[in-house]
């Protein structure tokens, strides 16, 4: 156990009182609560709550002073105070530079570190209230007095009230530069989120994908509406089945996501490389009717026989006949440009980059552009070609396709 009764005779004050209180605190580390009564333990959860925030206070002031003076950096050879922290403390760096982070904002403003180090104001607040301060206009009269306002605030309010409070406190104490400092700190707002922007998808190995994004609050919202939509009750009934109210509700949000991708409008979606965003479902007519085999995507990925015969009834999955005609491809030579239904055919027949050269062989086919084999300048065309010909060929969008063709004469 860490010495107890260290720098408690110091001398200084603030050594004394942190000796005392940590043995304070190792006086009680057996002493029972089970005789504590409901109204004594709400009564001393924000007391403790309270000491959380002086103790913090101390921390930052002690912080600035070793930063000032070099005893948390040079003198010790760290590379910086929140360094020598989190080395020193067993604190991780995400924690120390937060630490060190409030430390400046408290220190740069008093009022806000006063009210923290007597317990008013908790450490969180104290950083949204220095962050709106801050972010209003450089002059010292309406900063203090905002501050002031803010402090008020913070006793009946939490840290995410206080930000939206604090985006609109100028209109308290200087109402005509108010709605012009509000459209401003929302234009460079959502220019941060804009370059924030974010996401990722990535394969678990087990069926299932885990996913990460960040985006600005207001498509959050649309997405957060929409989903709110399918996992409202009344549409959970209609879509066969009770509703379960148990369930929790991270996993009825995760349901209600996938049938928000599966349900979207297609023709809403850009092309990408020639076709839309259509799934390939390849699949054999015995298992439509009622087999049991699995079928497969354009993707790689492999779906049950029951999940197939679902999508094509409720996606009007166009079905693609490997071993007919159900598509016509032949557009004559007018068209010298690859139709969807070709490129769908085309994704079937070859699942990656057809270039020679190429070891890019993870990338589905449908992530490529189609290119004629041949030039047209041969006097061939693809309706001259049967199908089993290789009539096009998909190929990475960095790569080009060299045929060796005579060139034209003129």
């Amino acid at each position: 156990m860490a010495d107890t009764t260290t720098h408690a005779g110091s001398g200084h004050p603030i050594g004394a009182v942190v000796g005392a209180a940590r043995a304070g605190f190792a006086g009680i580390v057996e002493a029972q609560t089970w005789s504590l009564g409901g109204a004594e333990t709400r009564d001393l959860l924000v007391e403790v709550t309270a000491l959380a925030a002086q103790v913090a206070e101390l921390q930052a002031r002690l912080l600035v002073h070793g930063e000032s003076t070099g005893a948390t950096s040079t003198e010790v050879q760290a590379t910086s105070t929140a360094a020598w922290l989190a080395g020193t403390t067993r604190t991780v760096k995400r924690d120390a530079f937060a630490a060190t982070k409030l430390a400046g904002k408290l220190a740069a403003w008093e009022a806000t570190r006063f009210s923290v180090a007597r317990g008013e104001v908790l450490p969180d607040q104290a950083g949204v209230i220095v962050d709106a301060v801050e972010a209003l206009p450089e002059q010292t009269w309406v900063r203090q007095q905002c501050e002031k306002h803010l402090l008020a605030l913070a006793a009946e309010h939490d840290a995410k009230d206080l930000k939206t409070l604090g985006r609109r406190v100028l209109a308290v104490i200087d109402p005509e530069a108010a709605e012009a400092h509000e459209a401003k700190l929302l234009e460079e707002e959502e220019k941060r989120a804009a370059t924030k922007t974010r996401f990722s998808m990535g394969t678990n190995g087990d069926g299932t994908h885990t996913g990460r994004f960040t985006i600005p609050d207001l498509y959050a919202d649309m997405l957060k509406k929409a989903l709110h939509g399918f996992a409202a009750p009344k549409h959970v009934r209609s879509q066969g089945g009770a509703y379960d109210y148990q369930r929790p509700s991270p996993e009825r949000a995760g349901e209600a996501f996938c049938e928000f991708i599966e349900r979207h409008p297609i023709d809403q979606v850009p092309d990408a490389g020639g076709t839309s965003a259509t799934v390939v479902v390849t699949v054999e007519l015995a298992t439509l009717l009622g087999g049991i085999k699995a079928a497969a995507l354009d993707t790689g990925t492999m779906i049950t026989a029951g999940t197939a015969r679902r999508l094509a009834c409720e996606a009007g999955i166009i079905p693609a006949v490997l071993n007919g005609t159900s598509q016509v491809l032949d557009l004559g030579r007018k068209n010298r440009f690859h139709t969807k239904t070709q490129r769908l055919a085309i994704g079937l027949a070859q699942k990656h980059c057809q270039a020679p050269a190429c070891t890019d062989l993870d990338r589905p086919g449908q992530k490529f552009q189609a290119v004629m084999a041949a030039p047209s300048s041969d006097g061939s065309t693809p309706s001259r070609r049967s199908r089993s010909d290789t009539s096009s060929e998909t190929v990475s969008r960095n790569r080009t396709v060299l045929s060796p063709t005579r060139r034209s004469s003129k």
